[in-house]
């Protein structure tokens, strides 16, 4: 169930009714991961008005809940922000006897929006592209691996070997897809339930390996699927006793899971502002300023399509994996696939993020760079050029907080608080001593 933009009355009329007593409520951290509770029925009317206390730790916090080092944390107390219910995000949990659920966005104590909350950097972002007299489409596909784990079993085993629940590669497999149609049937029905509708799921090529499309919708509603629908996945999942990964690259053996992102501007009148059948490739010139400006700010850019250590070791994993900036019609090795079509169907694939992206992150980072590119007129340049992307967390990073273009487009104080969280986990990986060191090192030297 969704609220209907102007019923929201009415929404709250029948939770009150219901005869569930609980409510959940949700944001995301920087790392793209949801952070929420449940509440009790009759606090959530409250809450509905005055928004939900969080202590900002959920954005000191790297994915494995430690604080990560700030000037003076000593002295630091992690205050409350506001966690601002939408209540048009409105969704039933299909595993939680059909409890309501809700999206929100991060404020401060003066009731901004929170510069470090996703959800608020693409709203910005999504209000730059309409009041430059667009509307956005936006649909987007992850590839995952299933496990036969679970979290008990990976700990017992120090998350060595874990065991994929099919072996070998066979995509596209209709045999596989039988073998686990109970795993299949539960996404899918669950996952439309939630509200998270799927154009498709399949068995990519690679051992336990699914991918699942999710229906094109306006950007900030394709951002919440899209991190409802990795929710999902790992809630049935676990239903069924696997653990469900978006790891960008789980093994050396096998290829890497990308997280693609499909996306078109439309004219006020919803006809498409990318297509142009007088053109080779039915682009117009505002679709090639867009790949254009894709092309140039992606280097800089490129930590929010990979924002982490293993993000990087899934380019070059696969023929159809991304090696550098550059475009390509209908070419699934290009950062940017660009697909000819009619006046329906013309969009841009943005292929270099990791299934381990921030959604919120994703688009906004397309839209913002497809937007410098129209409003800047960039020619777009043959498919022949390329411009190297950086090989390394620490690299890209770099490049990130420099870069005058990640500020103008983000905001300096955005662009240092997300470096810094990058830079973070790049020393934390420094730390680490991993298994490849110990087999090179710990006998012959």
């Amino acid at each position: 169930m969704r609220a209907k933009s102007k019923d929201y009355a009415g929404l709250l009329k029948d939770i009150r009714a219901a005869d569930g007593h609980k409510v959940q409520v949700a944001g995301t951290d920087v790392d793209g991961i949801l952070r929420g509770r449940f509440i009790h029925k009759d606090h959530f009317f409250k809450v509905v008005e005055q928004g939900l206390s969080f202590s900002d730790v959920v954005f000191r916090w790297d994915s494995s809940d430690r604080c990560r080092t700030i000037e003076g944390s000593d002295r630091y107390g992690y205050p409350n922000v506001t966690l601002a219910l939408d209540m048009a995000t409105c969704r039933r949990l299909p595993w939680a006897e059909g409890a309501p659920f809700f999206l929100g966005d991060f404020e401060d104590s003066q009731n901004e929006p929170l510069v470090m909350c996703p959800r608020q950097i693409l709203k910005k972002v999504v209000d730059r592209v309409y009041k430059a007299g667009f509307l956005v489409q936006v649909g987007t596909e992850f590839e995952w691996v299933n496990f036969k784990e679970t979290s008990e079993s990976l700990t017992n085993k120090g998350f060595q070997s874990p065991e994929p629940i099919s072996n070998g590669m066979f995509g596209y497999s209709l045999v596989r897809s039988g073998l686990f149609q109970d795993y299949m049937n539960l996404i899918m029905n669950q996952l439309e339930d939630f509200d998270v509708p799927l154009e498709s799921v399949h068995f990519e090529s690679g051992p336990g390996m699914l991918e699942g499309s999710i229906v094109k919708s306006d950007p900030l509603e394709a951002a919440d699927r899209a991190v409802l629908f990795k929710m999902g996945v790992k809630k049935s999942a676990y239903q069924l006793g696997y653990i469900a990964s978006f790891m960008a690259r789980w093994s050396t053996d096998y290829p890497g899971c990308g997280g693609h992102i499909h996306q078109s501007l439309l004219n006020s009148d919803g006809s498409s502002a990318f297509f142009d059948k007088n053109d080779q490739n039915n682009m117009s010139e505002l679709f090639k300023h867009y790949v254009a400006g894709l092309n140039h700010c992606l280097p800089e850019l490129l930590v929010l399509f990979a924002p982490n250590v293993n993000s990087y070791k899934r380019f070059g994993s696969d023929p159809r994996t991304v090696l550098d900036s550059s475009w390509g019609i209908d070419h699934r090795g290009k950062a940017m696939r660009v697909i000819p079509g009619d006046d329906s169907s013309t969009r841009l694939e943005v292929r270099v993020g990791g299934a381990d992206m921030n959604p919120y992150l994703c688009i906004a980072a397309c839209l913002a760079a497809g937007l410098y590119g129209i409003e800047n007129k960039l020619p777009l340049k043959s498919e022949d050029e390329h411009r190297p992307i950086f090989k390394s967390l620490f690299e890209a990073t770099q490049k990130f907080q420099k870069s005058e273009v990640a500020s103008s487009l983000f905001g300096k104080e955005f662009v240092d608080y997300y470096a810094e969280t990058r830079f973070w986990e790049w020393e934390q990986s420094q730390k680490s001593v991993s298994d490849w060191e110990l087999k090179r090192y710990l006998e012959i030297l």
